[in-house]
């Protein structure tokens, strides 16, 4: 008989994710559930592959993932494995593979899920929360201009940033932001931190700007970082990390010069730094005999 979760155990593990986003959006709605969780083995797979720069001409990072590996992870035959990735390959796009030759395993190049829907998907968020990288945190723009202001300024065709695909720019934030609005279970954290919102906003921001930086590494804590690994971290965040985010910002003492740092970090180490805490935190209730 298996024992039930106690306290902070409940968070000690590590956990294949697949993508809300895979079971909600129609433009999956025709992939096997098999298949989608061999899709988030993929993407699980990529955080070791921006590590060790397995990366094409072209900046593309790929993944090395045999058939025999498959099989042995997910417990089926090697007919059904091949017809989920062609599953994954045909029916939804979602990889393409590259042969490298006899006797060499092929390359998988996972695509991006996040850049499903473009023709056609609404854009809930006001244009000037898209595509801006330095987004100042804990500060919401003062005024939310009209279309034609914006267009005028912040989107003018001189932005070095916009001037070759604003249209992609935006698109990709918009889908970023909708991405962990969904998994954060945002609306909930909102309703439970109602004097936390501009915080809340702040966390969304610095996320959604993090994972659409086009830098090749990302300073964290003083250290210099892939990007990928980077962005793969902080897409597994969930909403129990951001509860534990806002405890430490409110628990910090200490002055913070760089308030957007400190949060990135804190951001970053959050899935490996929160059951610690939470079985401090327990362990003290127990020993003044709370419990």
């Amino acid at each position: 008989m298996f024992d039930y979760f106690y306290g902070a155990q409940s968070d000690q593990f590590s956990f294949y994710r697949v993508p809300k986003v895979m079971f909600t959006d129609p433009a999956f709605q025709n992939v096997s559930a098999e298949a989608k969780i061999l899709y988030g083995l993929f993407l699980d797979r990529m955080g070791l592959s921006a590590r060790n720069n397995w990366v094409d001409e072209q900046g593309r990072v790929y993944i090395i993932y045999t058939i025999d590996q498959i099989m042995k992870a997910i417990g089926c035959s090697d007919k059904k494995v091949n017809r989920m990735l062609r599953e994954l390959e045909v029916v939804a796009g979602l990889i393409e593979r590259k042969r490298q030759g006899l006797g060499k395993p092929n390359l998988i190049y996972v695509k991006n899920f996040l850049s499903v829907g473009q023709n056609g998907r609404i854009l809930n968020r006001k244009m000037d929360d898209s595509g801006v990288v330095e987004t100042q945190f804990l500060e919401s723009s003062e005024v939310r201009g009209s279309n034609t202001e914006i267009n005028n300024t912040e989107y003018s065709d001189t932005d070095p940033f916009l001037s070759a695909d604003r249209n992609e720019g935006m698109r990709e934030h918009a889908q970023y932001e909708s991405y962990f609005r969904e998994s954060l279970y945002f609306d909930l954290l909102l309703q439970e931190h109602r004097f936390d919102e501009e915080t809340l906003e702040g966390i969304l921001d610095l996320l959604v700007d993090t994972c659409c930086s086009k830098r090749k590494t990302i300073r964290i804590a003083g250290d210099d970082k892939p990007t990928e690994v980077v962005k793969s971290r902080l897409m597994k965040l969930t909403k129990d990390h951001i509860d534990y985010v806002l405890i430490c910002l409110q628990k910090n003492t200490t002055e913070v010069r760089n308030m957007k740092q400190y949060l990135l970090a804190t951001l970053f180490n959050a899935p490996t730094t929160i059951s610690p805490y939470y079985q401090a935190w327990v362990n003290n209730d127990m020993a003044s005999g709370k419990f």
